[in-house]
């Protein structure tokens, strides 16, 4: 019986300590419309979720549990024609995210009043949720989001990610995808269809734990190859805004190998050290 037990007690503690990937478990928070109206309950409930306040401080700080982007202060010398630097938003405006794409950087629209068109030329596709700019991958679909301790180069998670798609015209063209530190899975989803020029929220919290180390993000079929250029004539073109997503936080440590056989021995000296008892006794 005491056998039974002490094993019973190692693997509940071995599962404590080798960290064995679970079931990963989120909430996820989506709408879609015409305008900012129809998705900011939403938007706001994903808000309250991750916590924080509803005024933005330093480095698009809400309260210390949260972050956003919104794209609008990104000065003119980094929106269209010029490129985003992929660390903007860690060096530049230290929000602990740093952008990666296969494609050949980033853009954020041009304000207006200016000698570039605004949202990227297609003023008849596209709208700002959060007036007046909006992002997107350049010759690319894709945008990965990696998380750092704001201002530094220590890799970090969050435990929610939520942003704004414009103009999601294609069912399953547009879509999240969270990894842990691993690269491992741990979530999915496909955005609501919103129609031309539409707004798309969607979002998602971890509620078992889960921590995420990067997001995936594709944005429709078409790329924007620059103002008013897209890949191609025809395929779902789709940018996005706002970002929101939990404060980064520094990695959790994992014990080393040698950690692992130390806790067994250490466990195996307990179950000798009970045994001898109950038969001396």
């Amino acid at each position: 019986m005491h056998k039974k037990l002490l094993s019973v007690g190692v693997g509940t503690v071995l599962g404590l300590f080798l960290n064995f990937p679970a079931s990963a478990a989120f909430t996820v928070f989506e709408a879609a419309g015409a305008d900012p109206a129809a998705i900011t309950p939403t938007r706001d409930a994903f808000r309250t979720a991750v916590g924080g306040g509803t005024v933005a401080g330093a480095n698009g700080l809400f309260g210390t549990e949260r972050r956003e982007i919104n794209w609008d202060g990104v000065p003119v010398t980094f929106s269209d024609p010029n490129g985003l630097p992929a660390d903007f938003f860690n060096v530049n405006s230290p929000r602990g995210v740093v952008l990666a794409t296969p494609g050949t950087g980033f853009l954020v629209s041009a304000n207006a009043g200016g000698s570039v068109p605004t949202l990227f030329g297609f003023p008849n596709d596209f709208q700002a949720f959060s007036p007046q700019k909006v992002f997107t991958a350049v010759n690319s679909n894709i945008t990965d989001v990696r998380f750092f301790l704001p201002g530094t180069s220590t890799a970090a998670t969050t435990d929610a990610f939520g942003l704004i798609f414009v103009d999601v015209e294609v069912a399953n063209s547009t879509r999240l995808d969270f990894f842990d530190v691993s690269n491992n899975l741990l979530f999915s989803r496909t955005a609501l269809v919103a129609g031309n020029q539409g707004l798309s929220f969607l979002g998602a919290v971890a509620n078992s734990g889960e921590t995420i180390g990067r997001v995936r993000i594709t944005s429709g079929a078409n790329t924007i190859v620059s103002n008013g250029v897209l890949g191609d004539p025809t395929s779902d073109v789709v940018v996005m805004d706002d970002f929101l997503y939990g404060e980064p936080l520094a990695i959790a440590a994992v014990p080393e190998p040698e950690s692992y056989a130390m806790l067994l021995a250490g466990l195996g000296m307990v179950g000798w050290v009970t045994r001898r008892r109950k038969y001396v006794r």
